[in-house]
């Protein structure tokens, strides 16, 4: 029964080593469409709306007061004091604003991008619009204090393409990091030694030699 079964194995082995080297490339690419493909198709599409705020110097100030405010008011936007206010706007849940609202600015201009992900064209809008409205109130409330308000500079809409990418991309993205985890495994695996040619020495018989002896 042993023996049945290591020659099985030696058969399996036999016939792996028939495969080209290519071999495990290609499947890396396969699998790896295949699976990046599924992902695109089975992930809900998610859009993106942005709306823009700008910060505007008021007397006693300037624009880098402006430009440093708005910095500040980047990372404020996304606070809870903020978005409990955008909420009631939204018409959604506070946690759903914290994971689907983001925040950036630009080190040259004293402007604020916040942005607004979800499955729902029109929700992403809205929430992108609450949270910009309720930063302009919370940075004009403090203007007496700061010299810096905020004005709407320009309101998110509604998005006509999702965000997220499509299966064709996802899936040329799997067929790319299979082929390349199928190429780092081809470069792992051990390679075969070639067999060393043994030259046999001629050793004389006891017999030839006793002749040779002999003749001597």
């Amino acid at each position: 029964m042993t023996d049945h079964h290591a020659q099985l194995r030696t058969s399996r082995l036999s016939r792996a080593r028939v495969l080209p080297p290519w071999s495990l490339v290609a499947a890396g690419v396969l699998a790896g469409g295949l699976l990046g493909g599924g992902y695109g198709l089975l992930k809900p599409p998610e859009y993106t709306a942005t709306s823009y705020v700008v910060a505007v110097p008021a007397e006693r100030s300037d624009t880098a007061t402006a430009l440093g405010f708005a910095q500040a008011y980047g990372r404020v936007a996304t606070q809870v004091a903020v978005l409990g206010d955008a909420q009631v706007w939204a018409g959604v849940p506070l946690s759903t604003l914290r994971s689907s609202v983001r925040t950036a600015t630009s080190p040259d201009a004293p402007m604020v991008a916040v942005s607004a992900t979800s499955a729902r064209p029109a929700e992403a809008a809205d929430m992108a619009n609450a949270v910009a409205r309720a930063l302009t109130r919370h940075a004009n409330a403090s203007k007496a204090d700061t010299h810096v308000g905020l004005l709407q500079f320009s309101r998110a809409v509604k998005p006509a393409e999702p965000a997220s990418a499509p299966a064709a991309v996802t899936g040329l993205v799997g067929a790319s990091a299979g082929g390349l985890l199928g190429a780092l495994a081809l470069l792992a695996r051990p390679r075969s030694r070639p067999e060393e040619t043994v030259r046999a020495v001629s050793v004389p018989g006891p017999a030839v030699a006793a002749d040779a002896h002999g003749k001597l």
